[in-house]
């Protein structure tokens, strides 16, 4: 497997249309499209769903940029000096280099802020989001792929993924060590084909459960799918910085709580609810 394609599709000047960013719309717009008909089918107007993207969209932007700068570029080239002594560079996402945690952070408290100036149900906001969310990450994710970028260490197996020298890190430029025909794991394909899957499965059960669901019952079927994967997918990262002697990382120890978390949560609201019936 080898990126088949220019990162760039075309140049006009100084503007230049970039595959990154157009599958980045691309997953953003089908996202938020299956989420504005999950608040049409909920009986809520769907364009307070489109007003809310933007306020959430750029202050998650932020902090994904803000998270892959200063939390997991330590091991790329250059890490956060880099970025301290080069700032321009921190706005350059075009490029890659975002982060889905710092995304989840600032966009909730965005969320949140919105639903609750507009008087709106803020639980059924975020289960419009992580109904749709799955679906854009696994688009998304092939921006990685057109970049060279979120692949693991090397691998023989048939589906590995060739990476130019210039764009390993610098552990595997020796080429003497790691020749132009090794080949690695193709992180992004995994994580692409878990967050698909998770799709799958949770608009299933949000159709086939939907009477008995409660509000912000998807978002925690999202919070336990999502990091579960991510959990064991980070053991193959090469790019993240992790605590010394060990091979864990935050990203670890992010996930481990929004499993047990949302698990508990999820768990203990229809155990109260099984309970009553009874």
């Amino acid at each position: 497997m080898y990126p088949p394609v220019d990162p760039i599709i075309f140049e006009l000047g100084s503007f230049a249309l970039r595959w990154y960013g157009l599958l980045m719309v691309s997953a953003i717009l089908i996202g938020s499209t299956i989420a504005s008909r999950f608040i049409a089918r909920k009986g809520e107007d769907p364009e307070d769903f489109w007003d809310m993207l933007i306020w959430v969209l750029i202050p998650g932007f932020i902090g994904a940029r803000l998270y892959y700068v200063f939390i997991q570029s330590p091991r790329n080239e250059g890490g956060i000096d880099y970025y301290l002594s080069n700032p321009a560079e921190i706005f350059k996402v075009w490029s890659g280099g975002i982060h889905i945690f710092g995304a989840f952070i600032f966009g909730a408290i965005a969320l949140w802020l919105f639903t609750r100036l507009r008087n709106l149900p803020t639980l059924m906001f975020l289960d419009a989001i992580a109904l749709g969310l799955p679906l854009a990450q696994a688009i998304g994710r092939w921006g990685n792929f057109i970049n060279q970028e979120l692949y693991g260490p090397p691998t023989d197996l048939p589906w590995g993924l060739r990476i130019d020298p210039s764009h390993r890190i610098k552990e595997y430029r020796d080429l003497s060590s790691y020749p132009e025909s090794t080949r690695f794991h193709p992180l992004f394909l995994y994580e692409s084909l878990w967050n698909f899957v998770g799709f799958a499965l949770i608009f299933w059960l949000s159709r086939r459960f939907e009477k008995s669901l409660k509000p912000g019952d998807i978002m925690l079927m999202y919070l336990f799918w999502y990091p579960f994967g991510r959990f064991w997918l980070e053991f193959l990262r090469t790019d993240s910085w992790f605590f010394p002697g060990t091979p864990f990382n935050v990203v670890h120890i992010l996930c481990a709580i929004a499993v047990l978390a949302s698990a508990t949560t999820l768990y203990l609201r229809h155990r109260r609810r099984s309970s009553r019936q009874v």
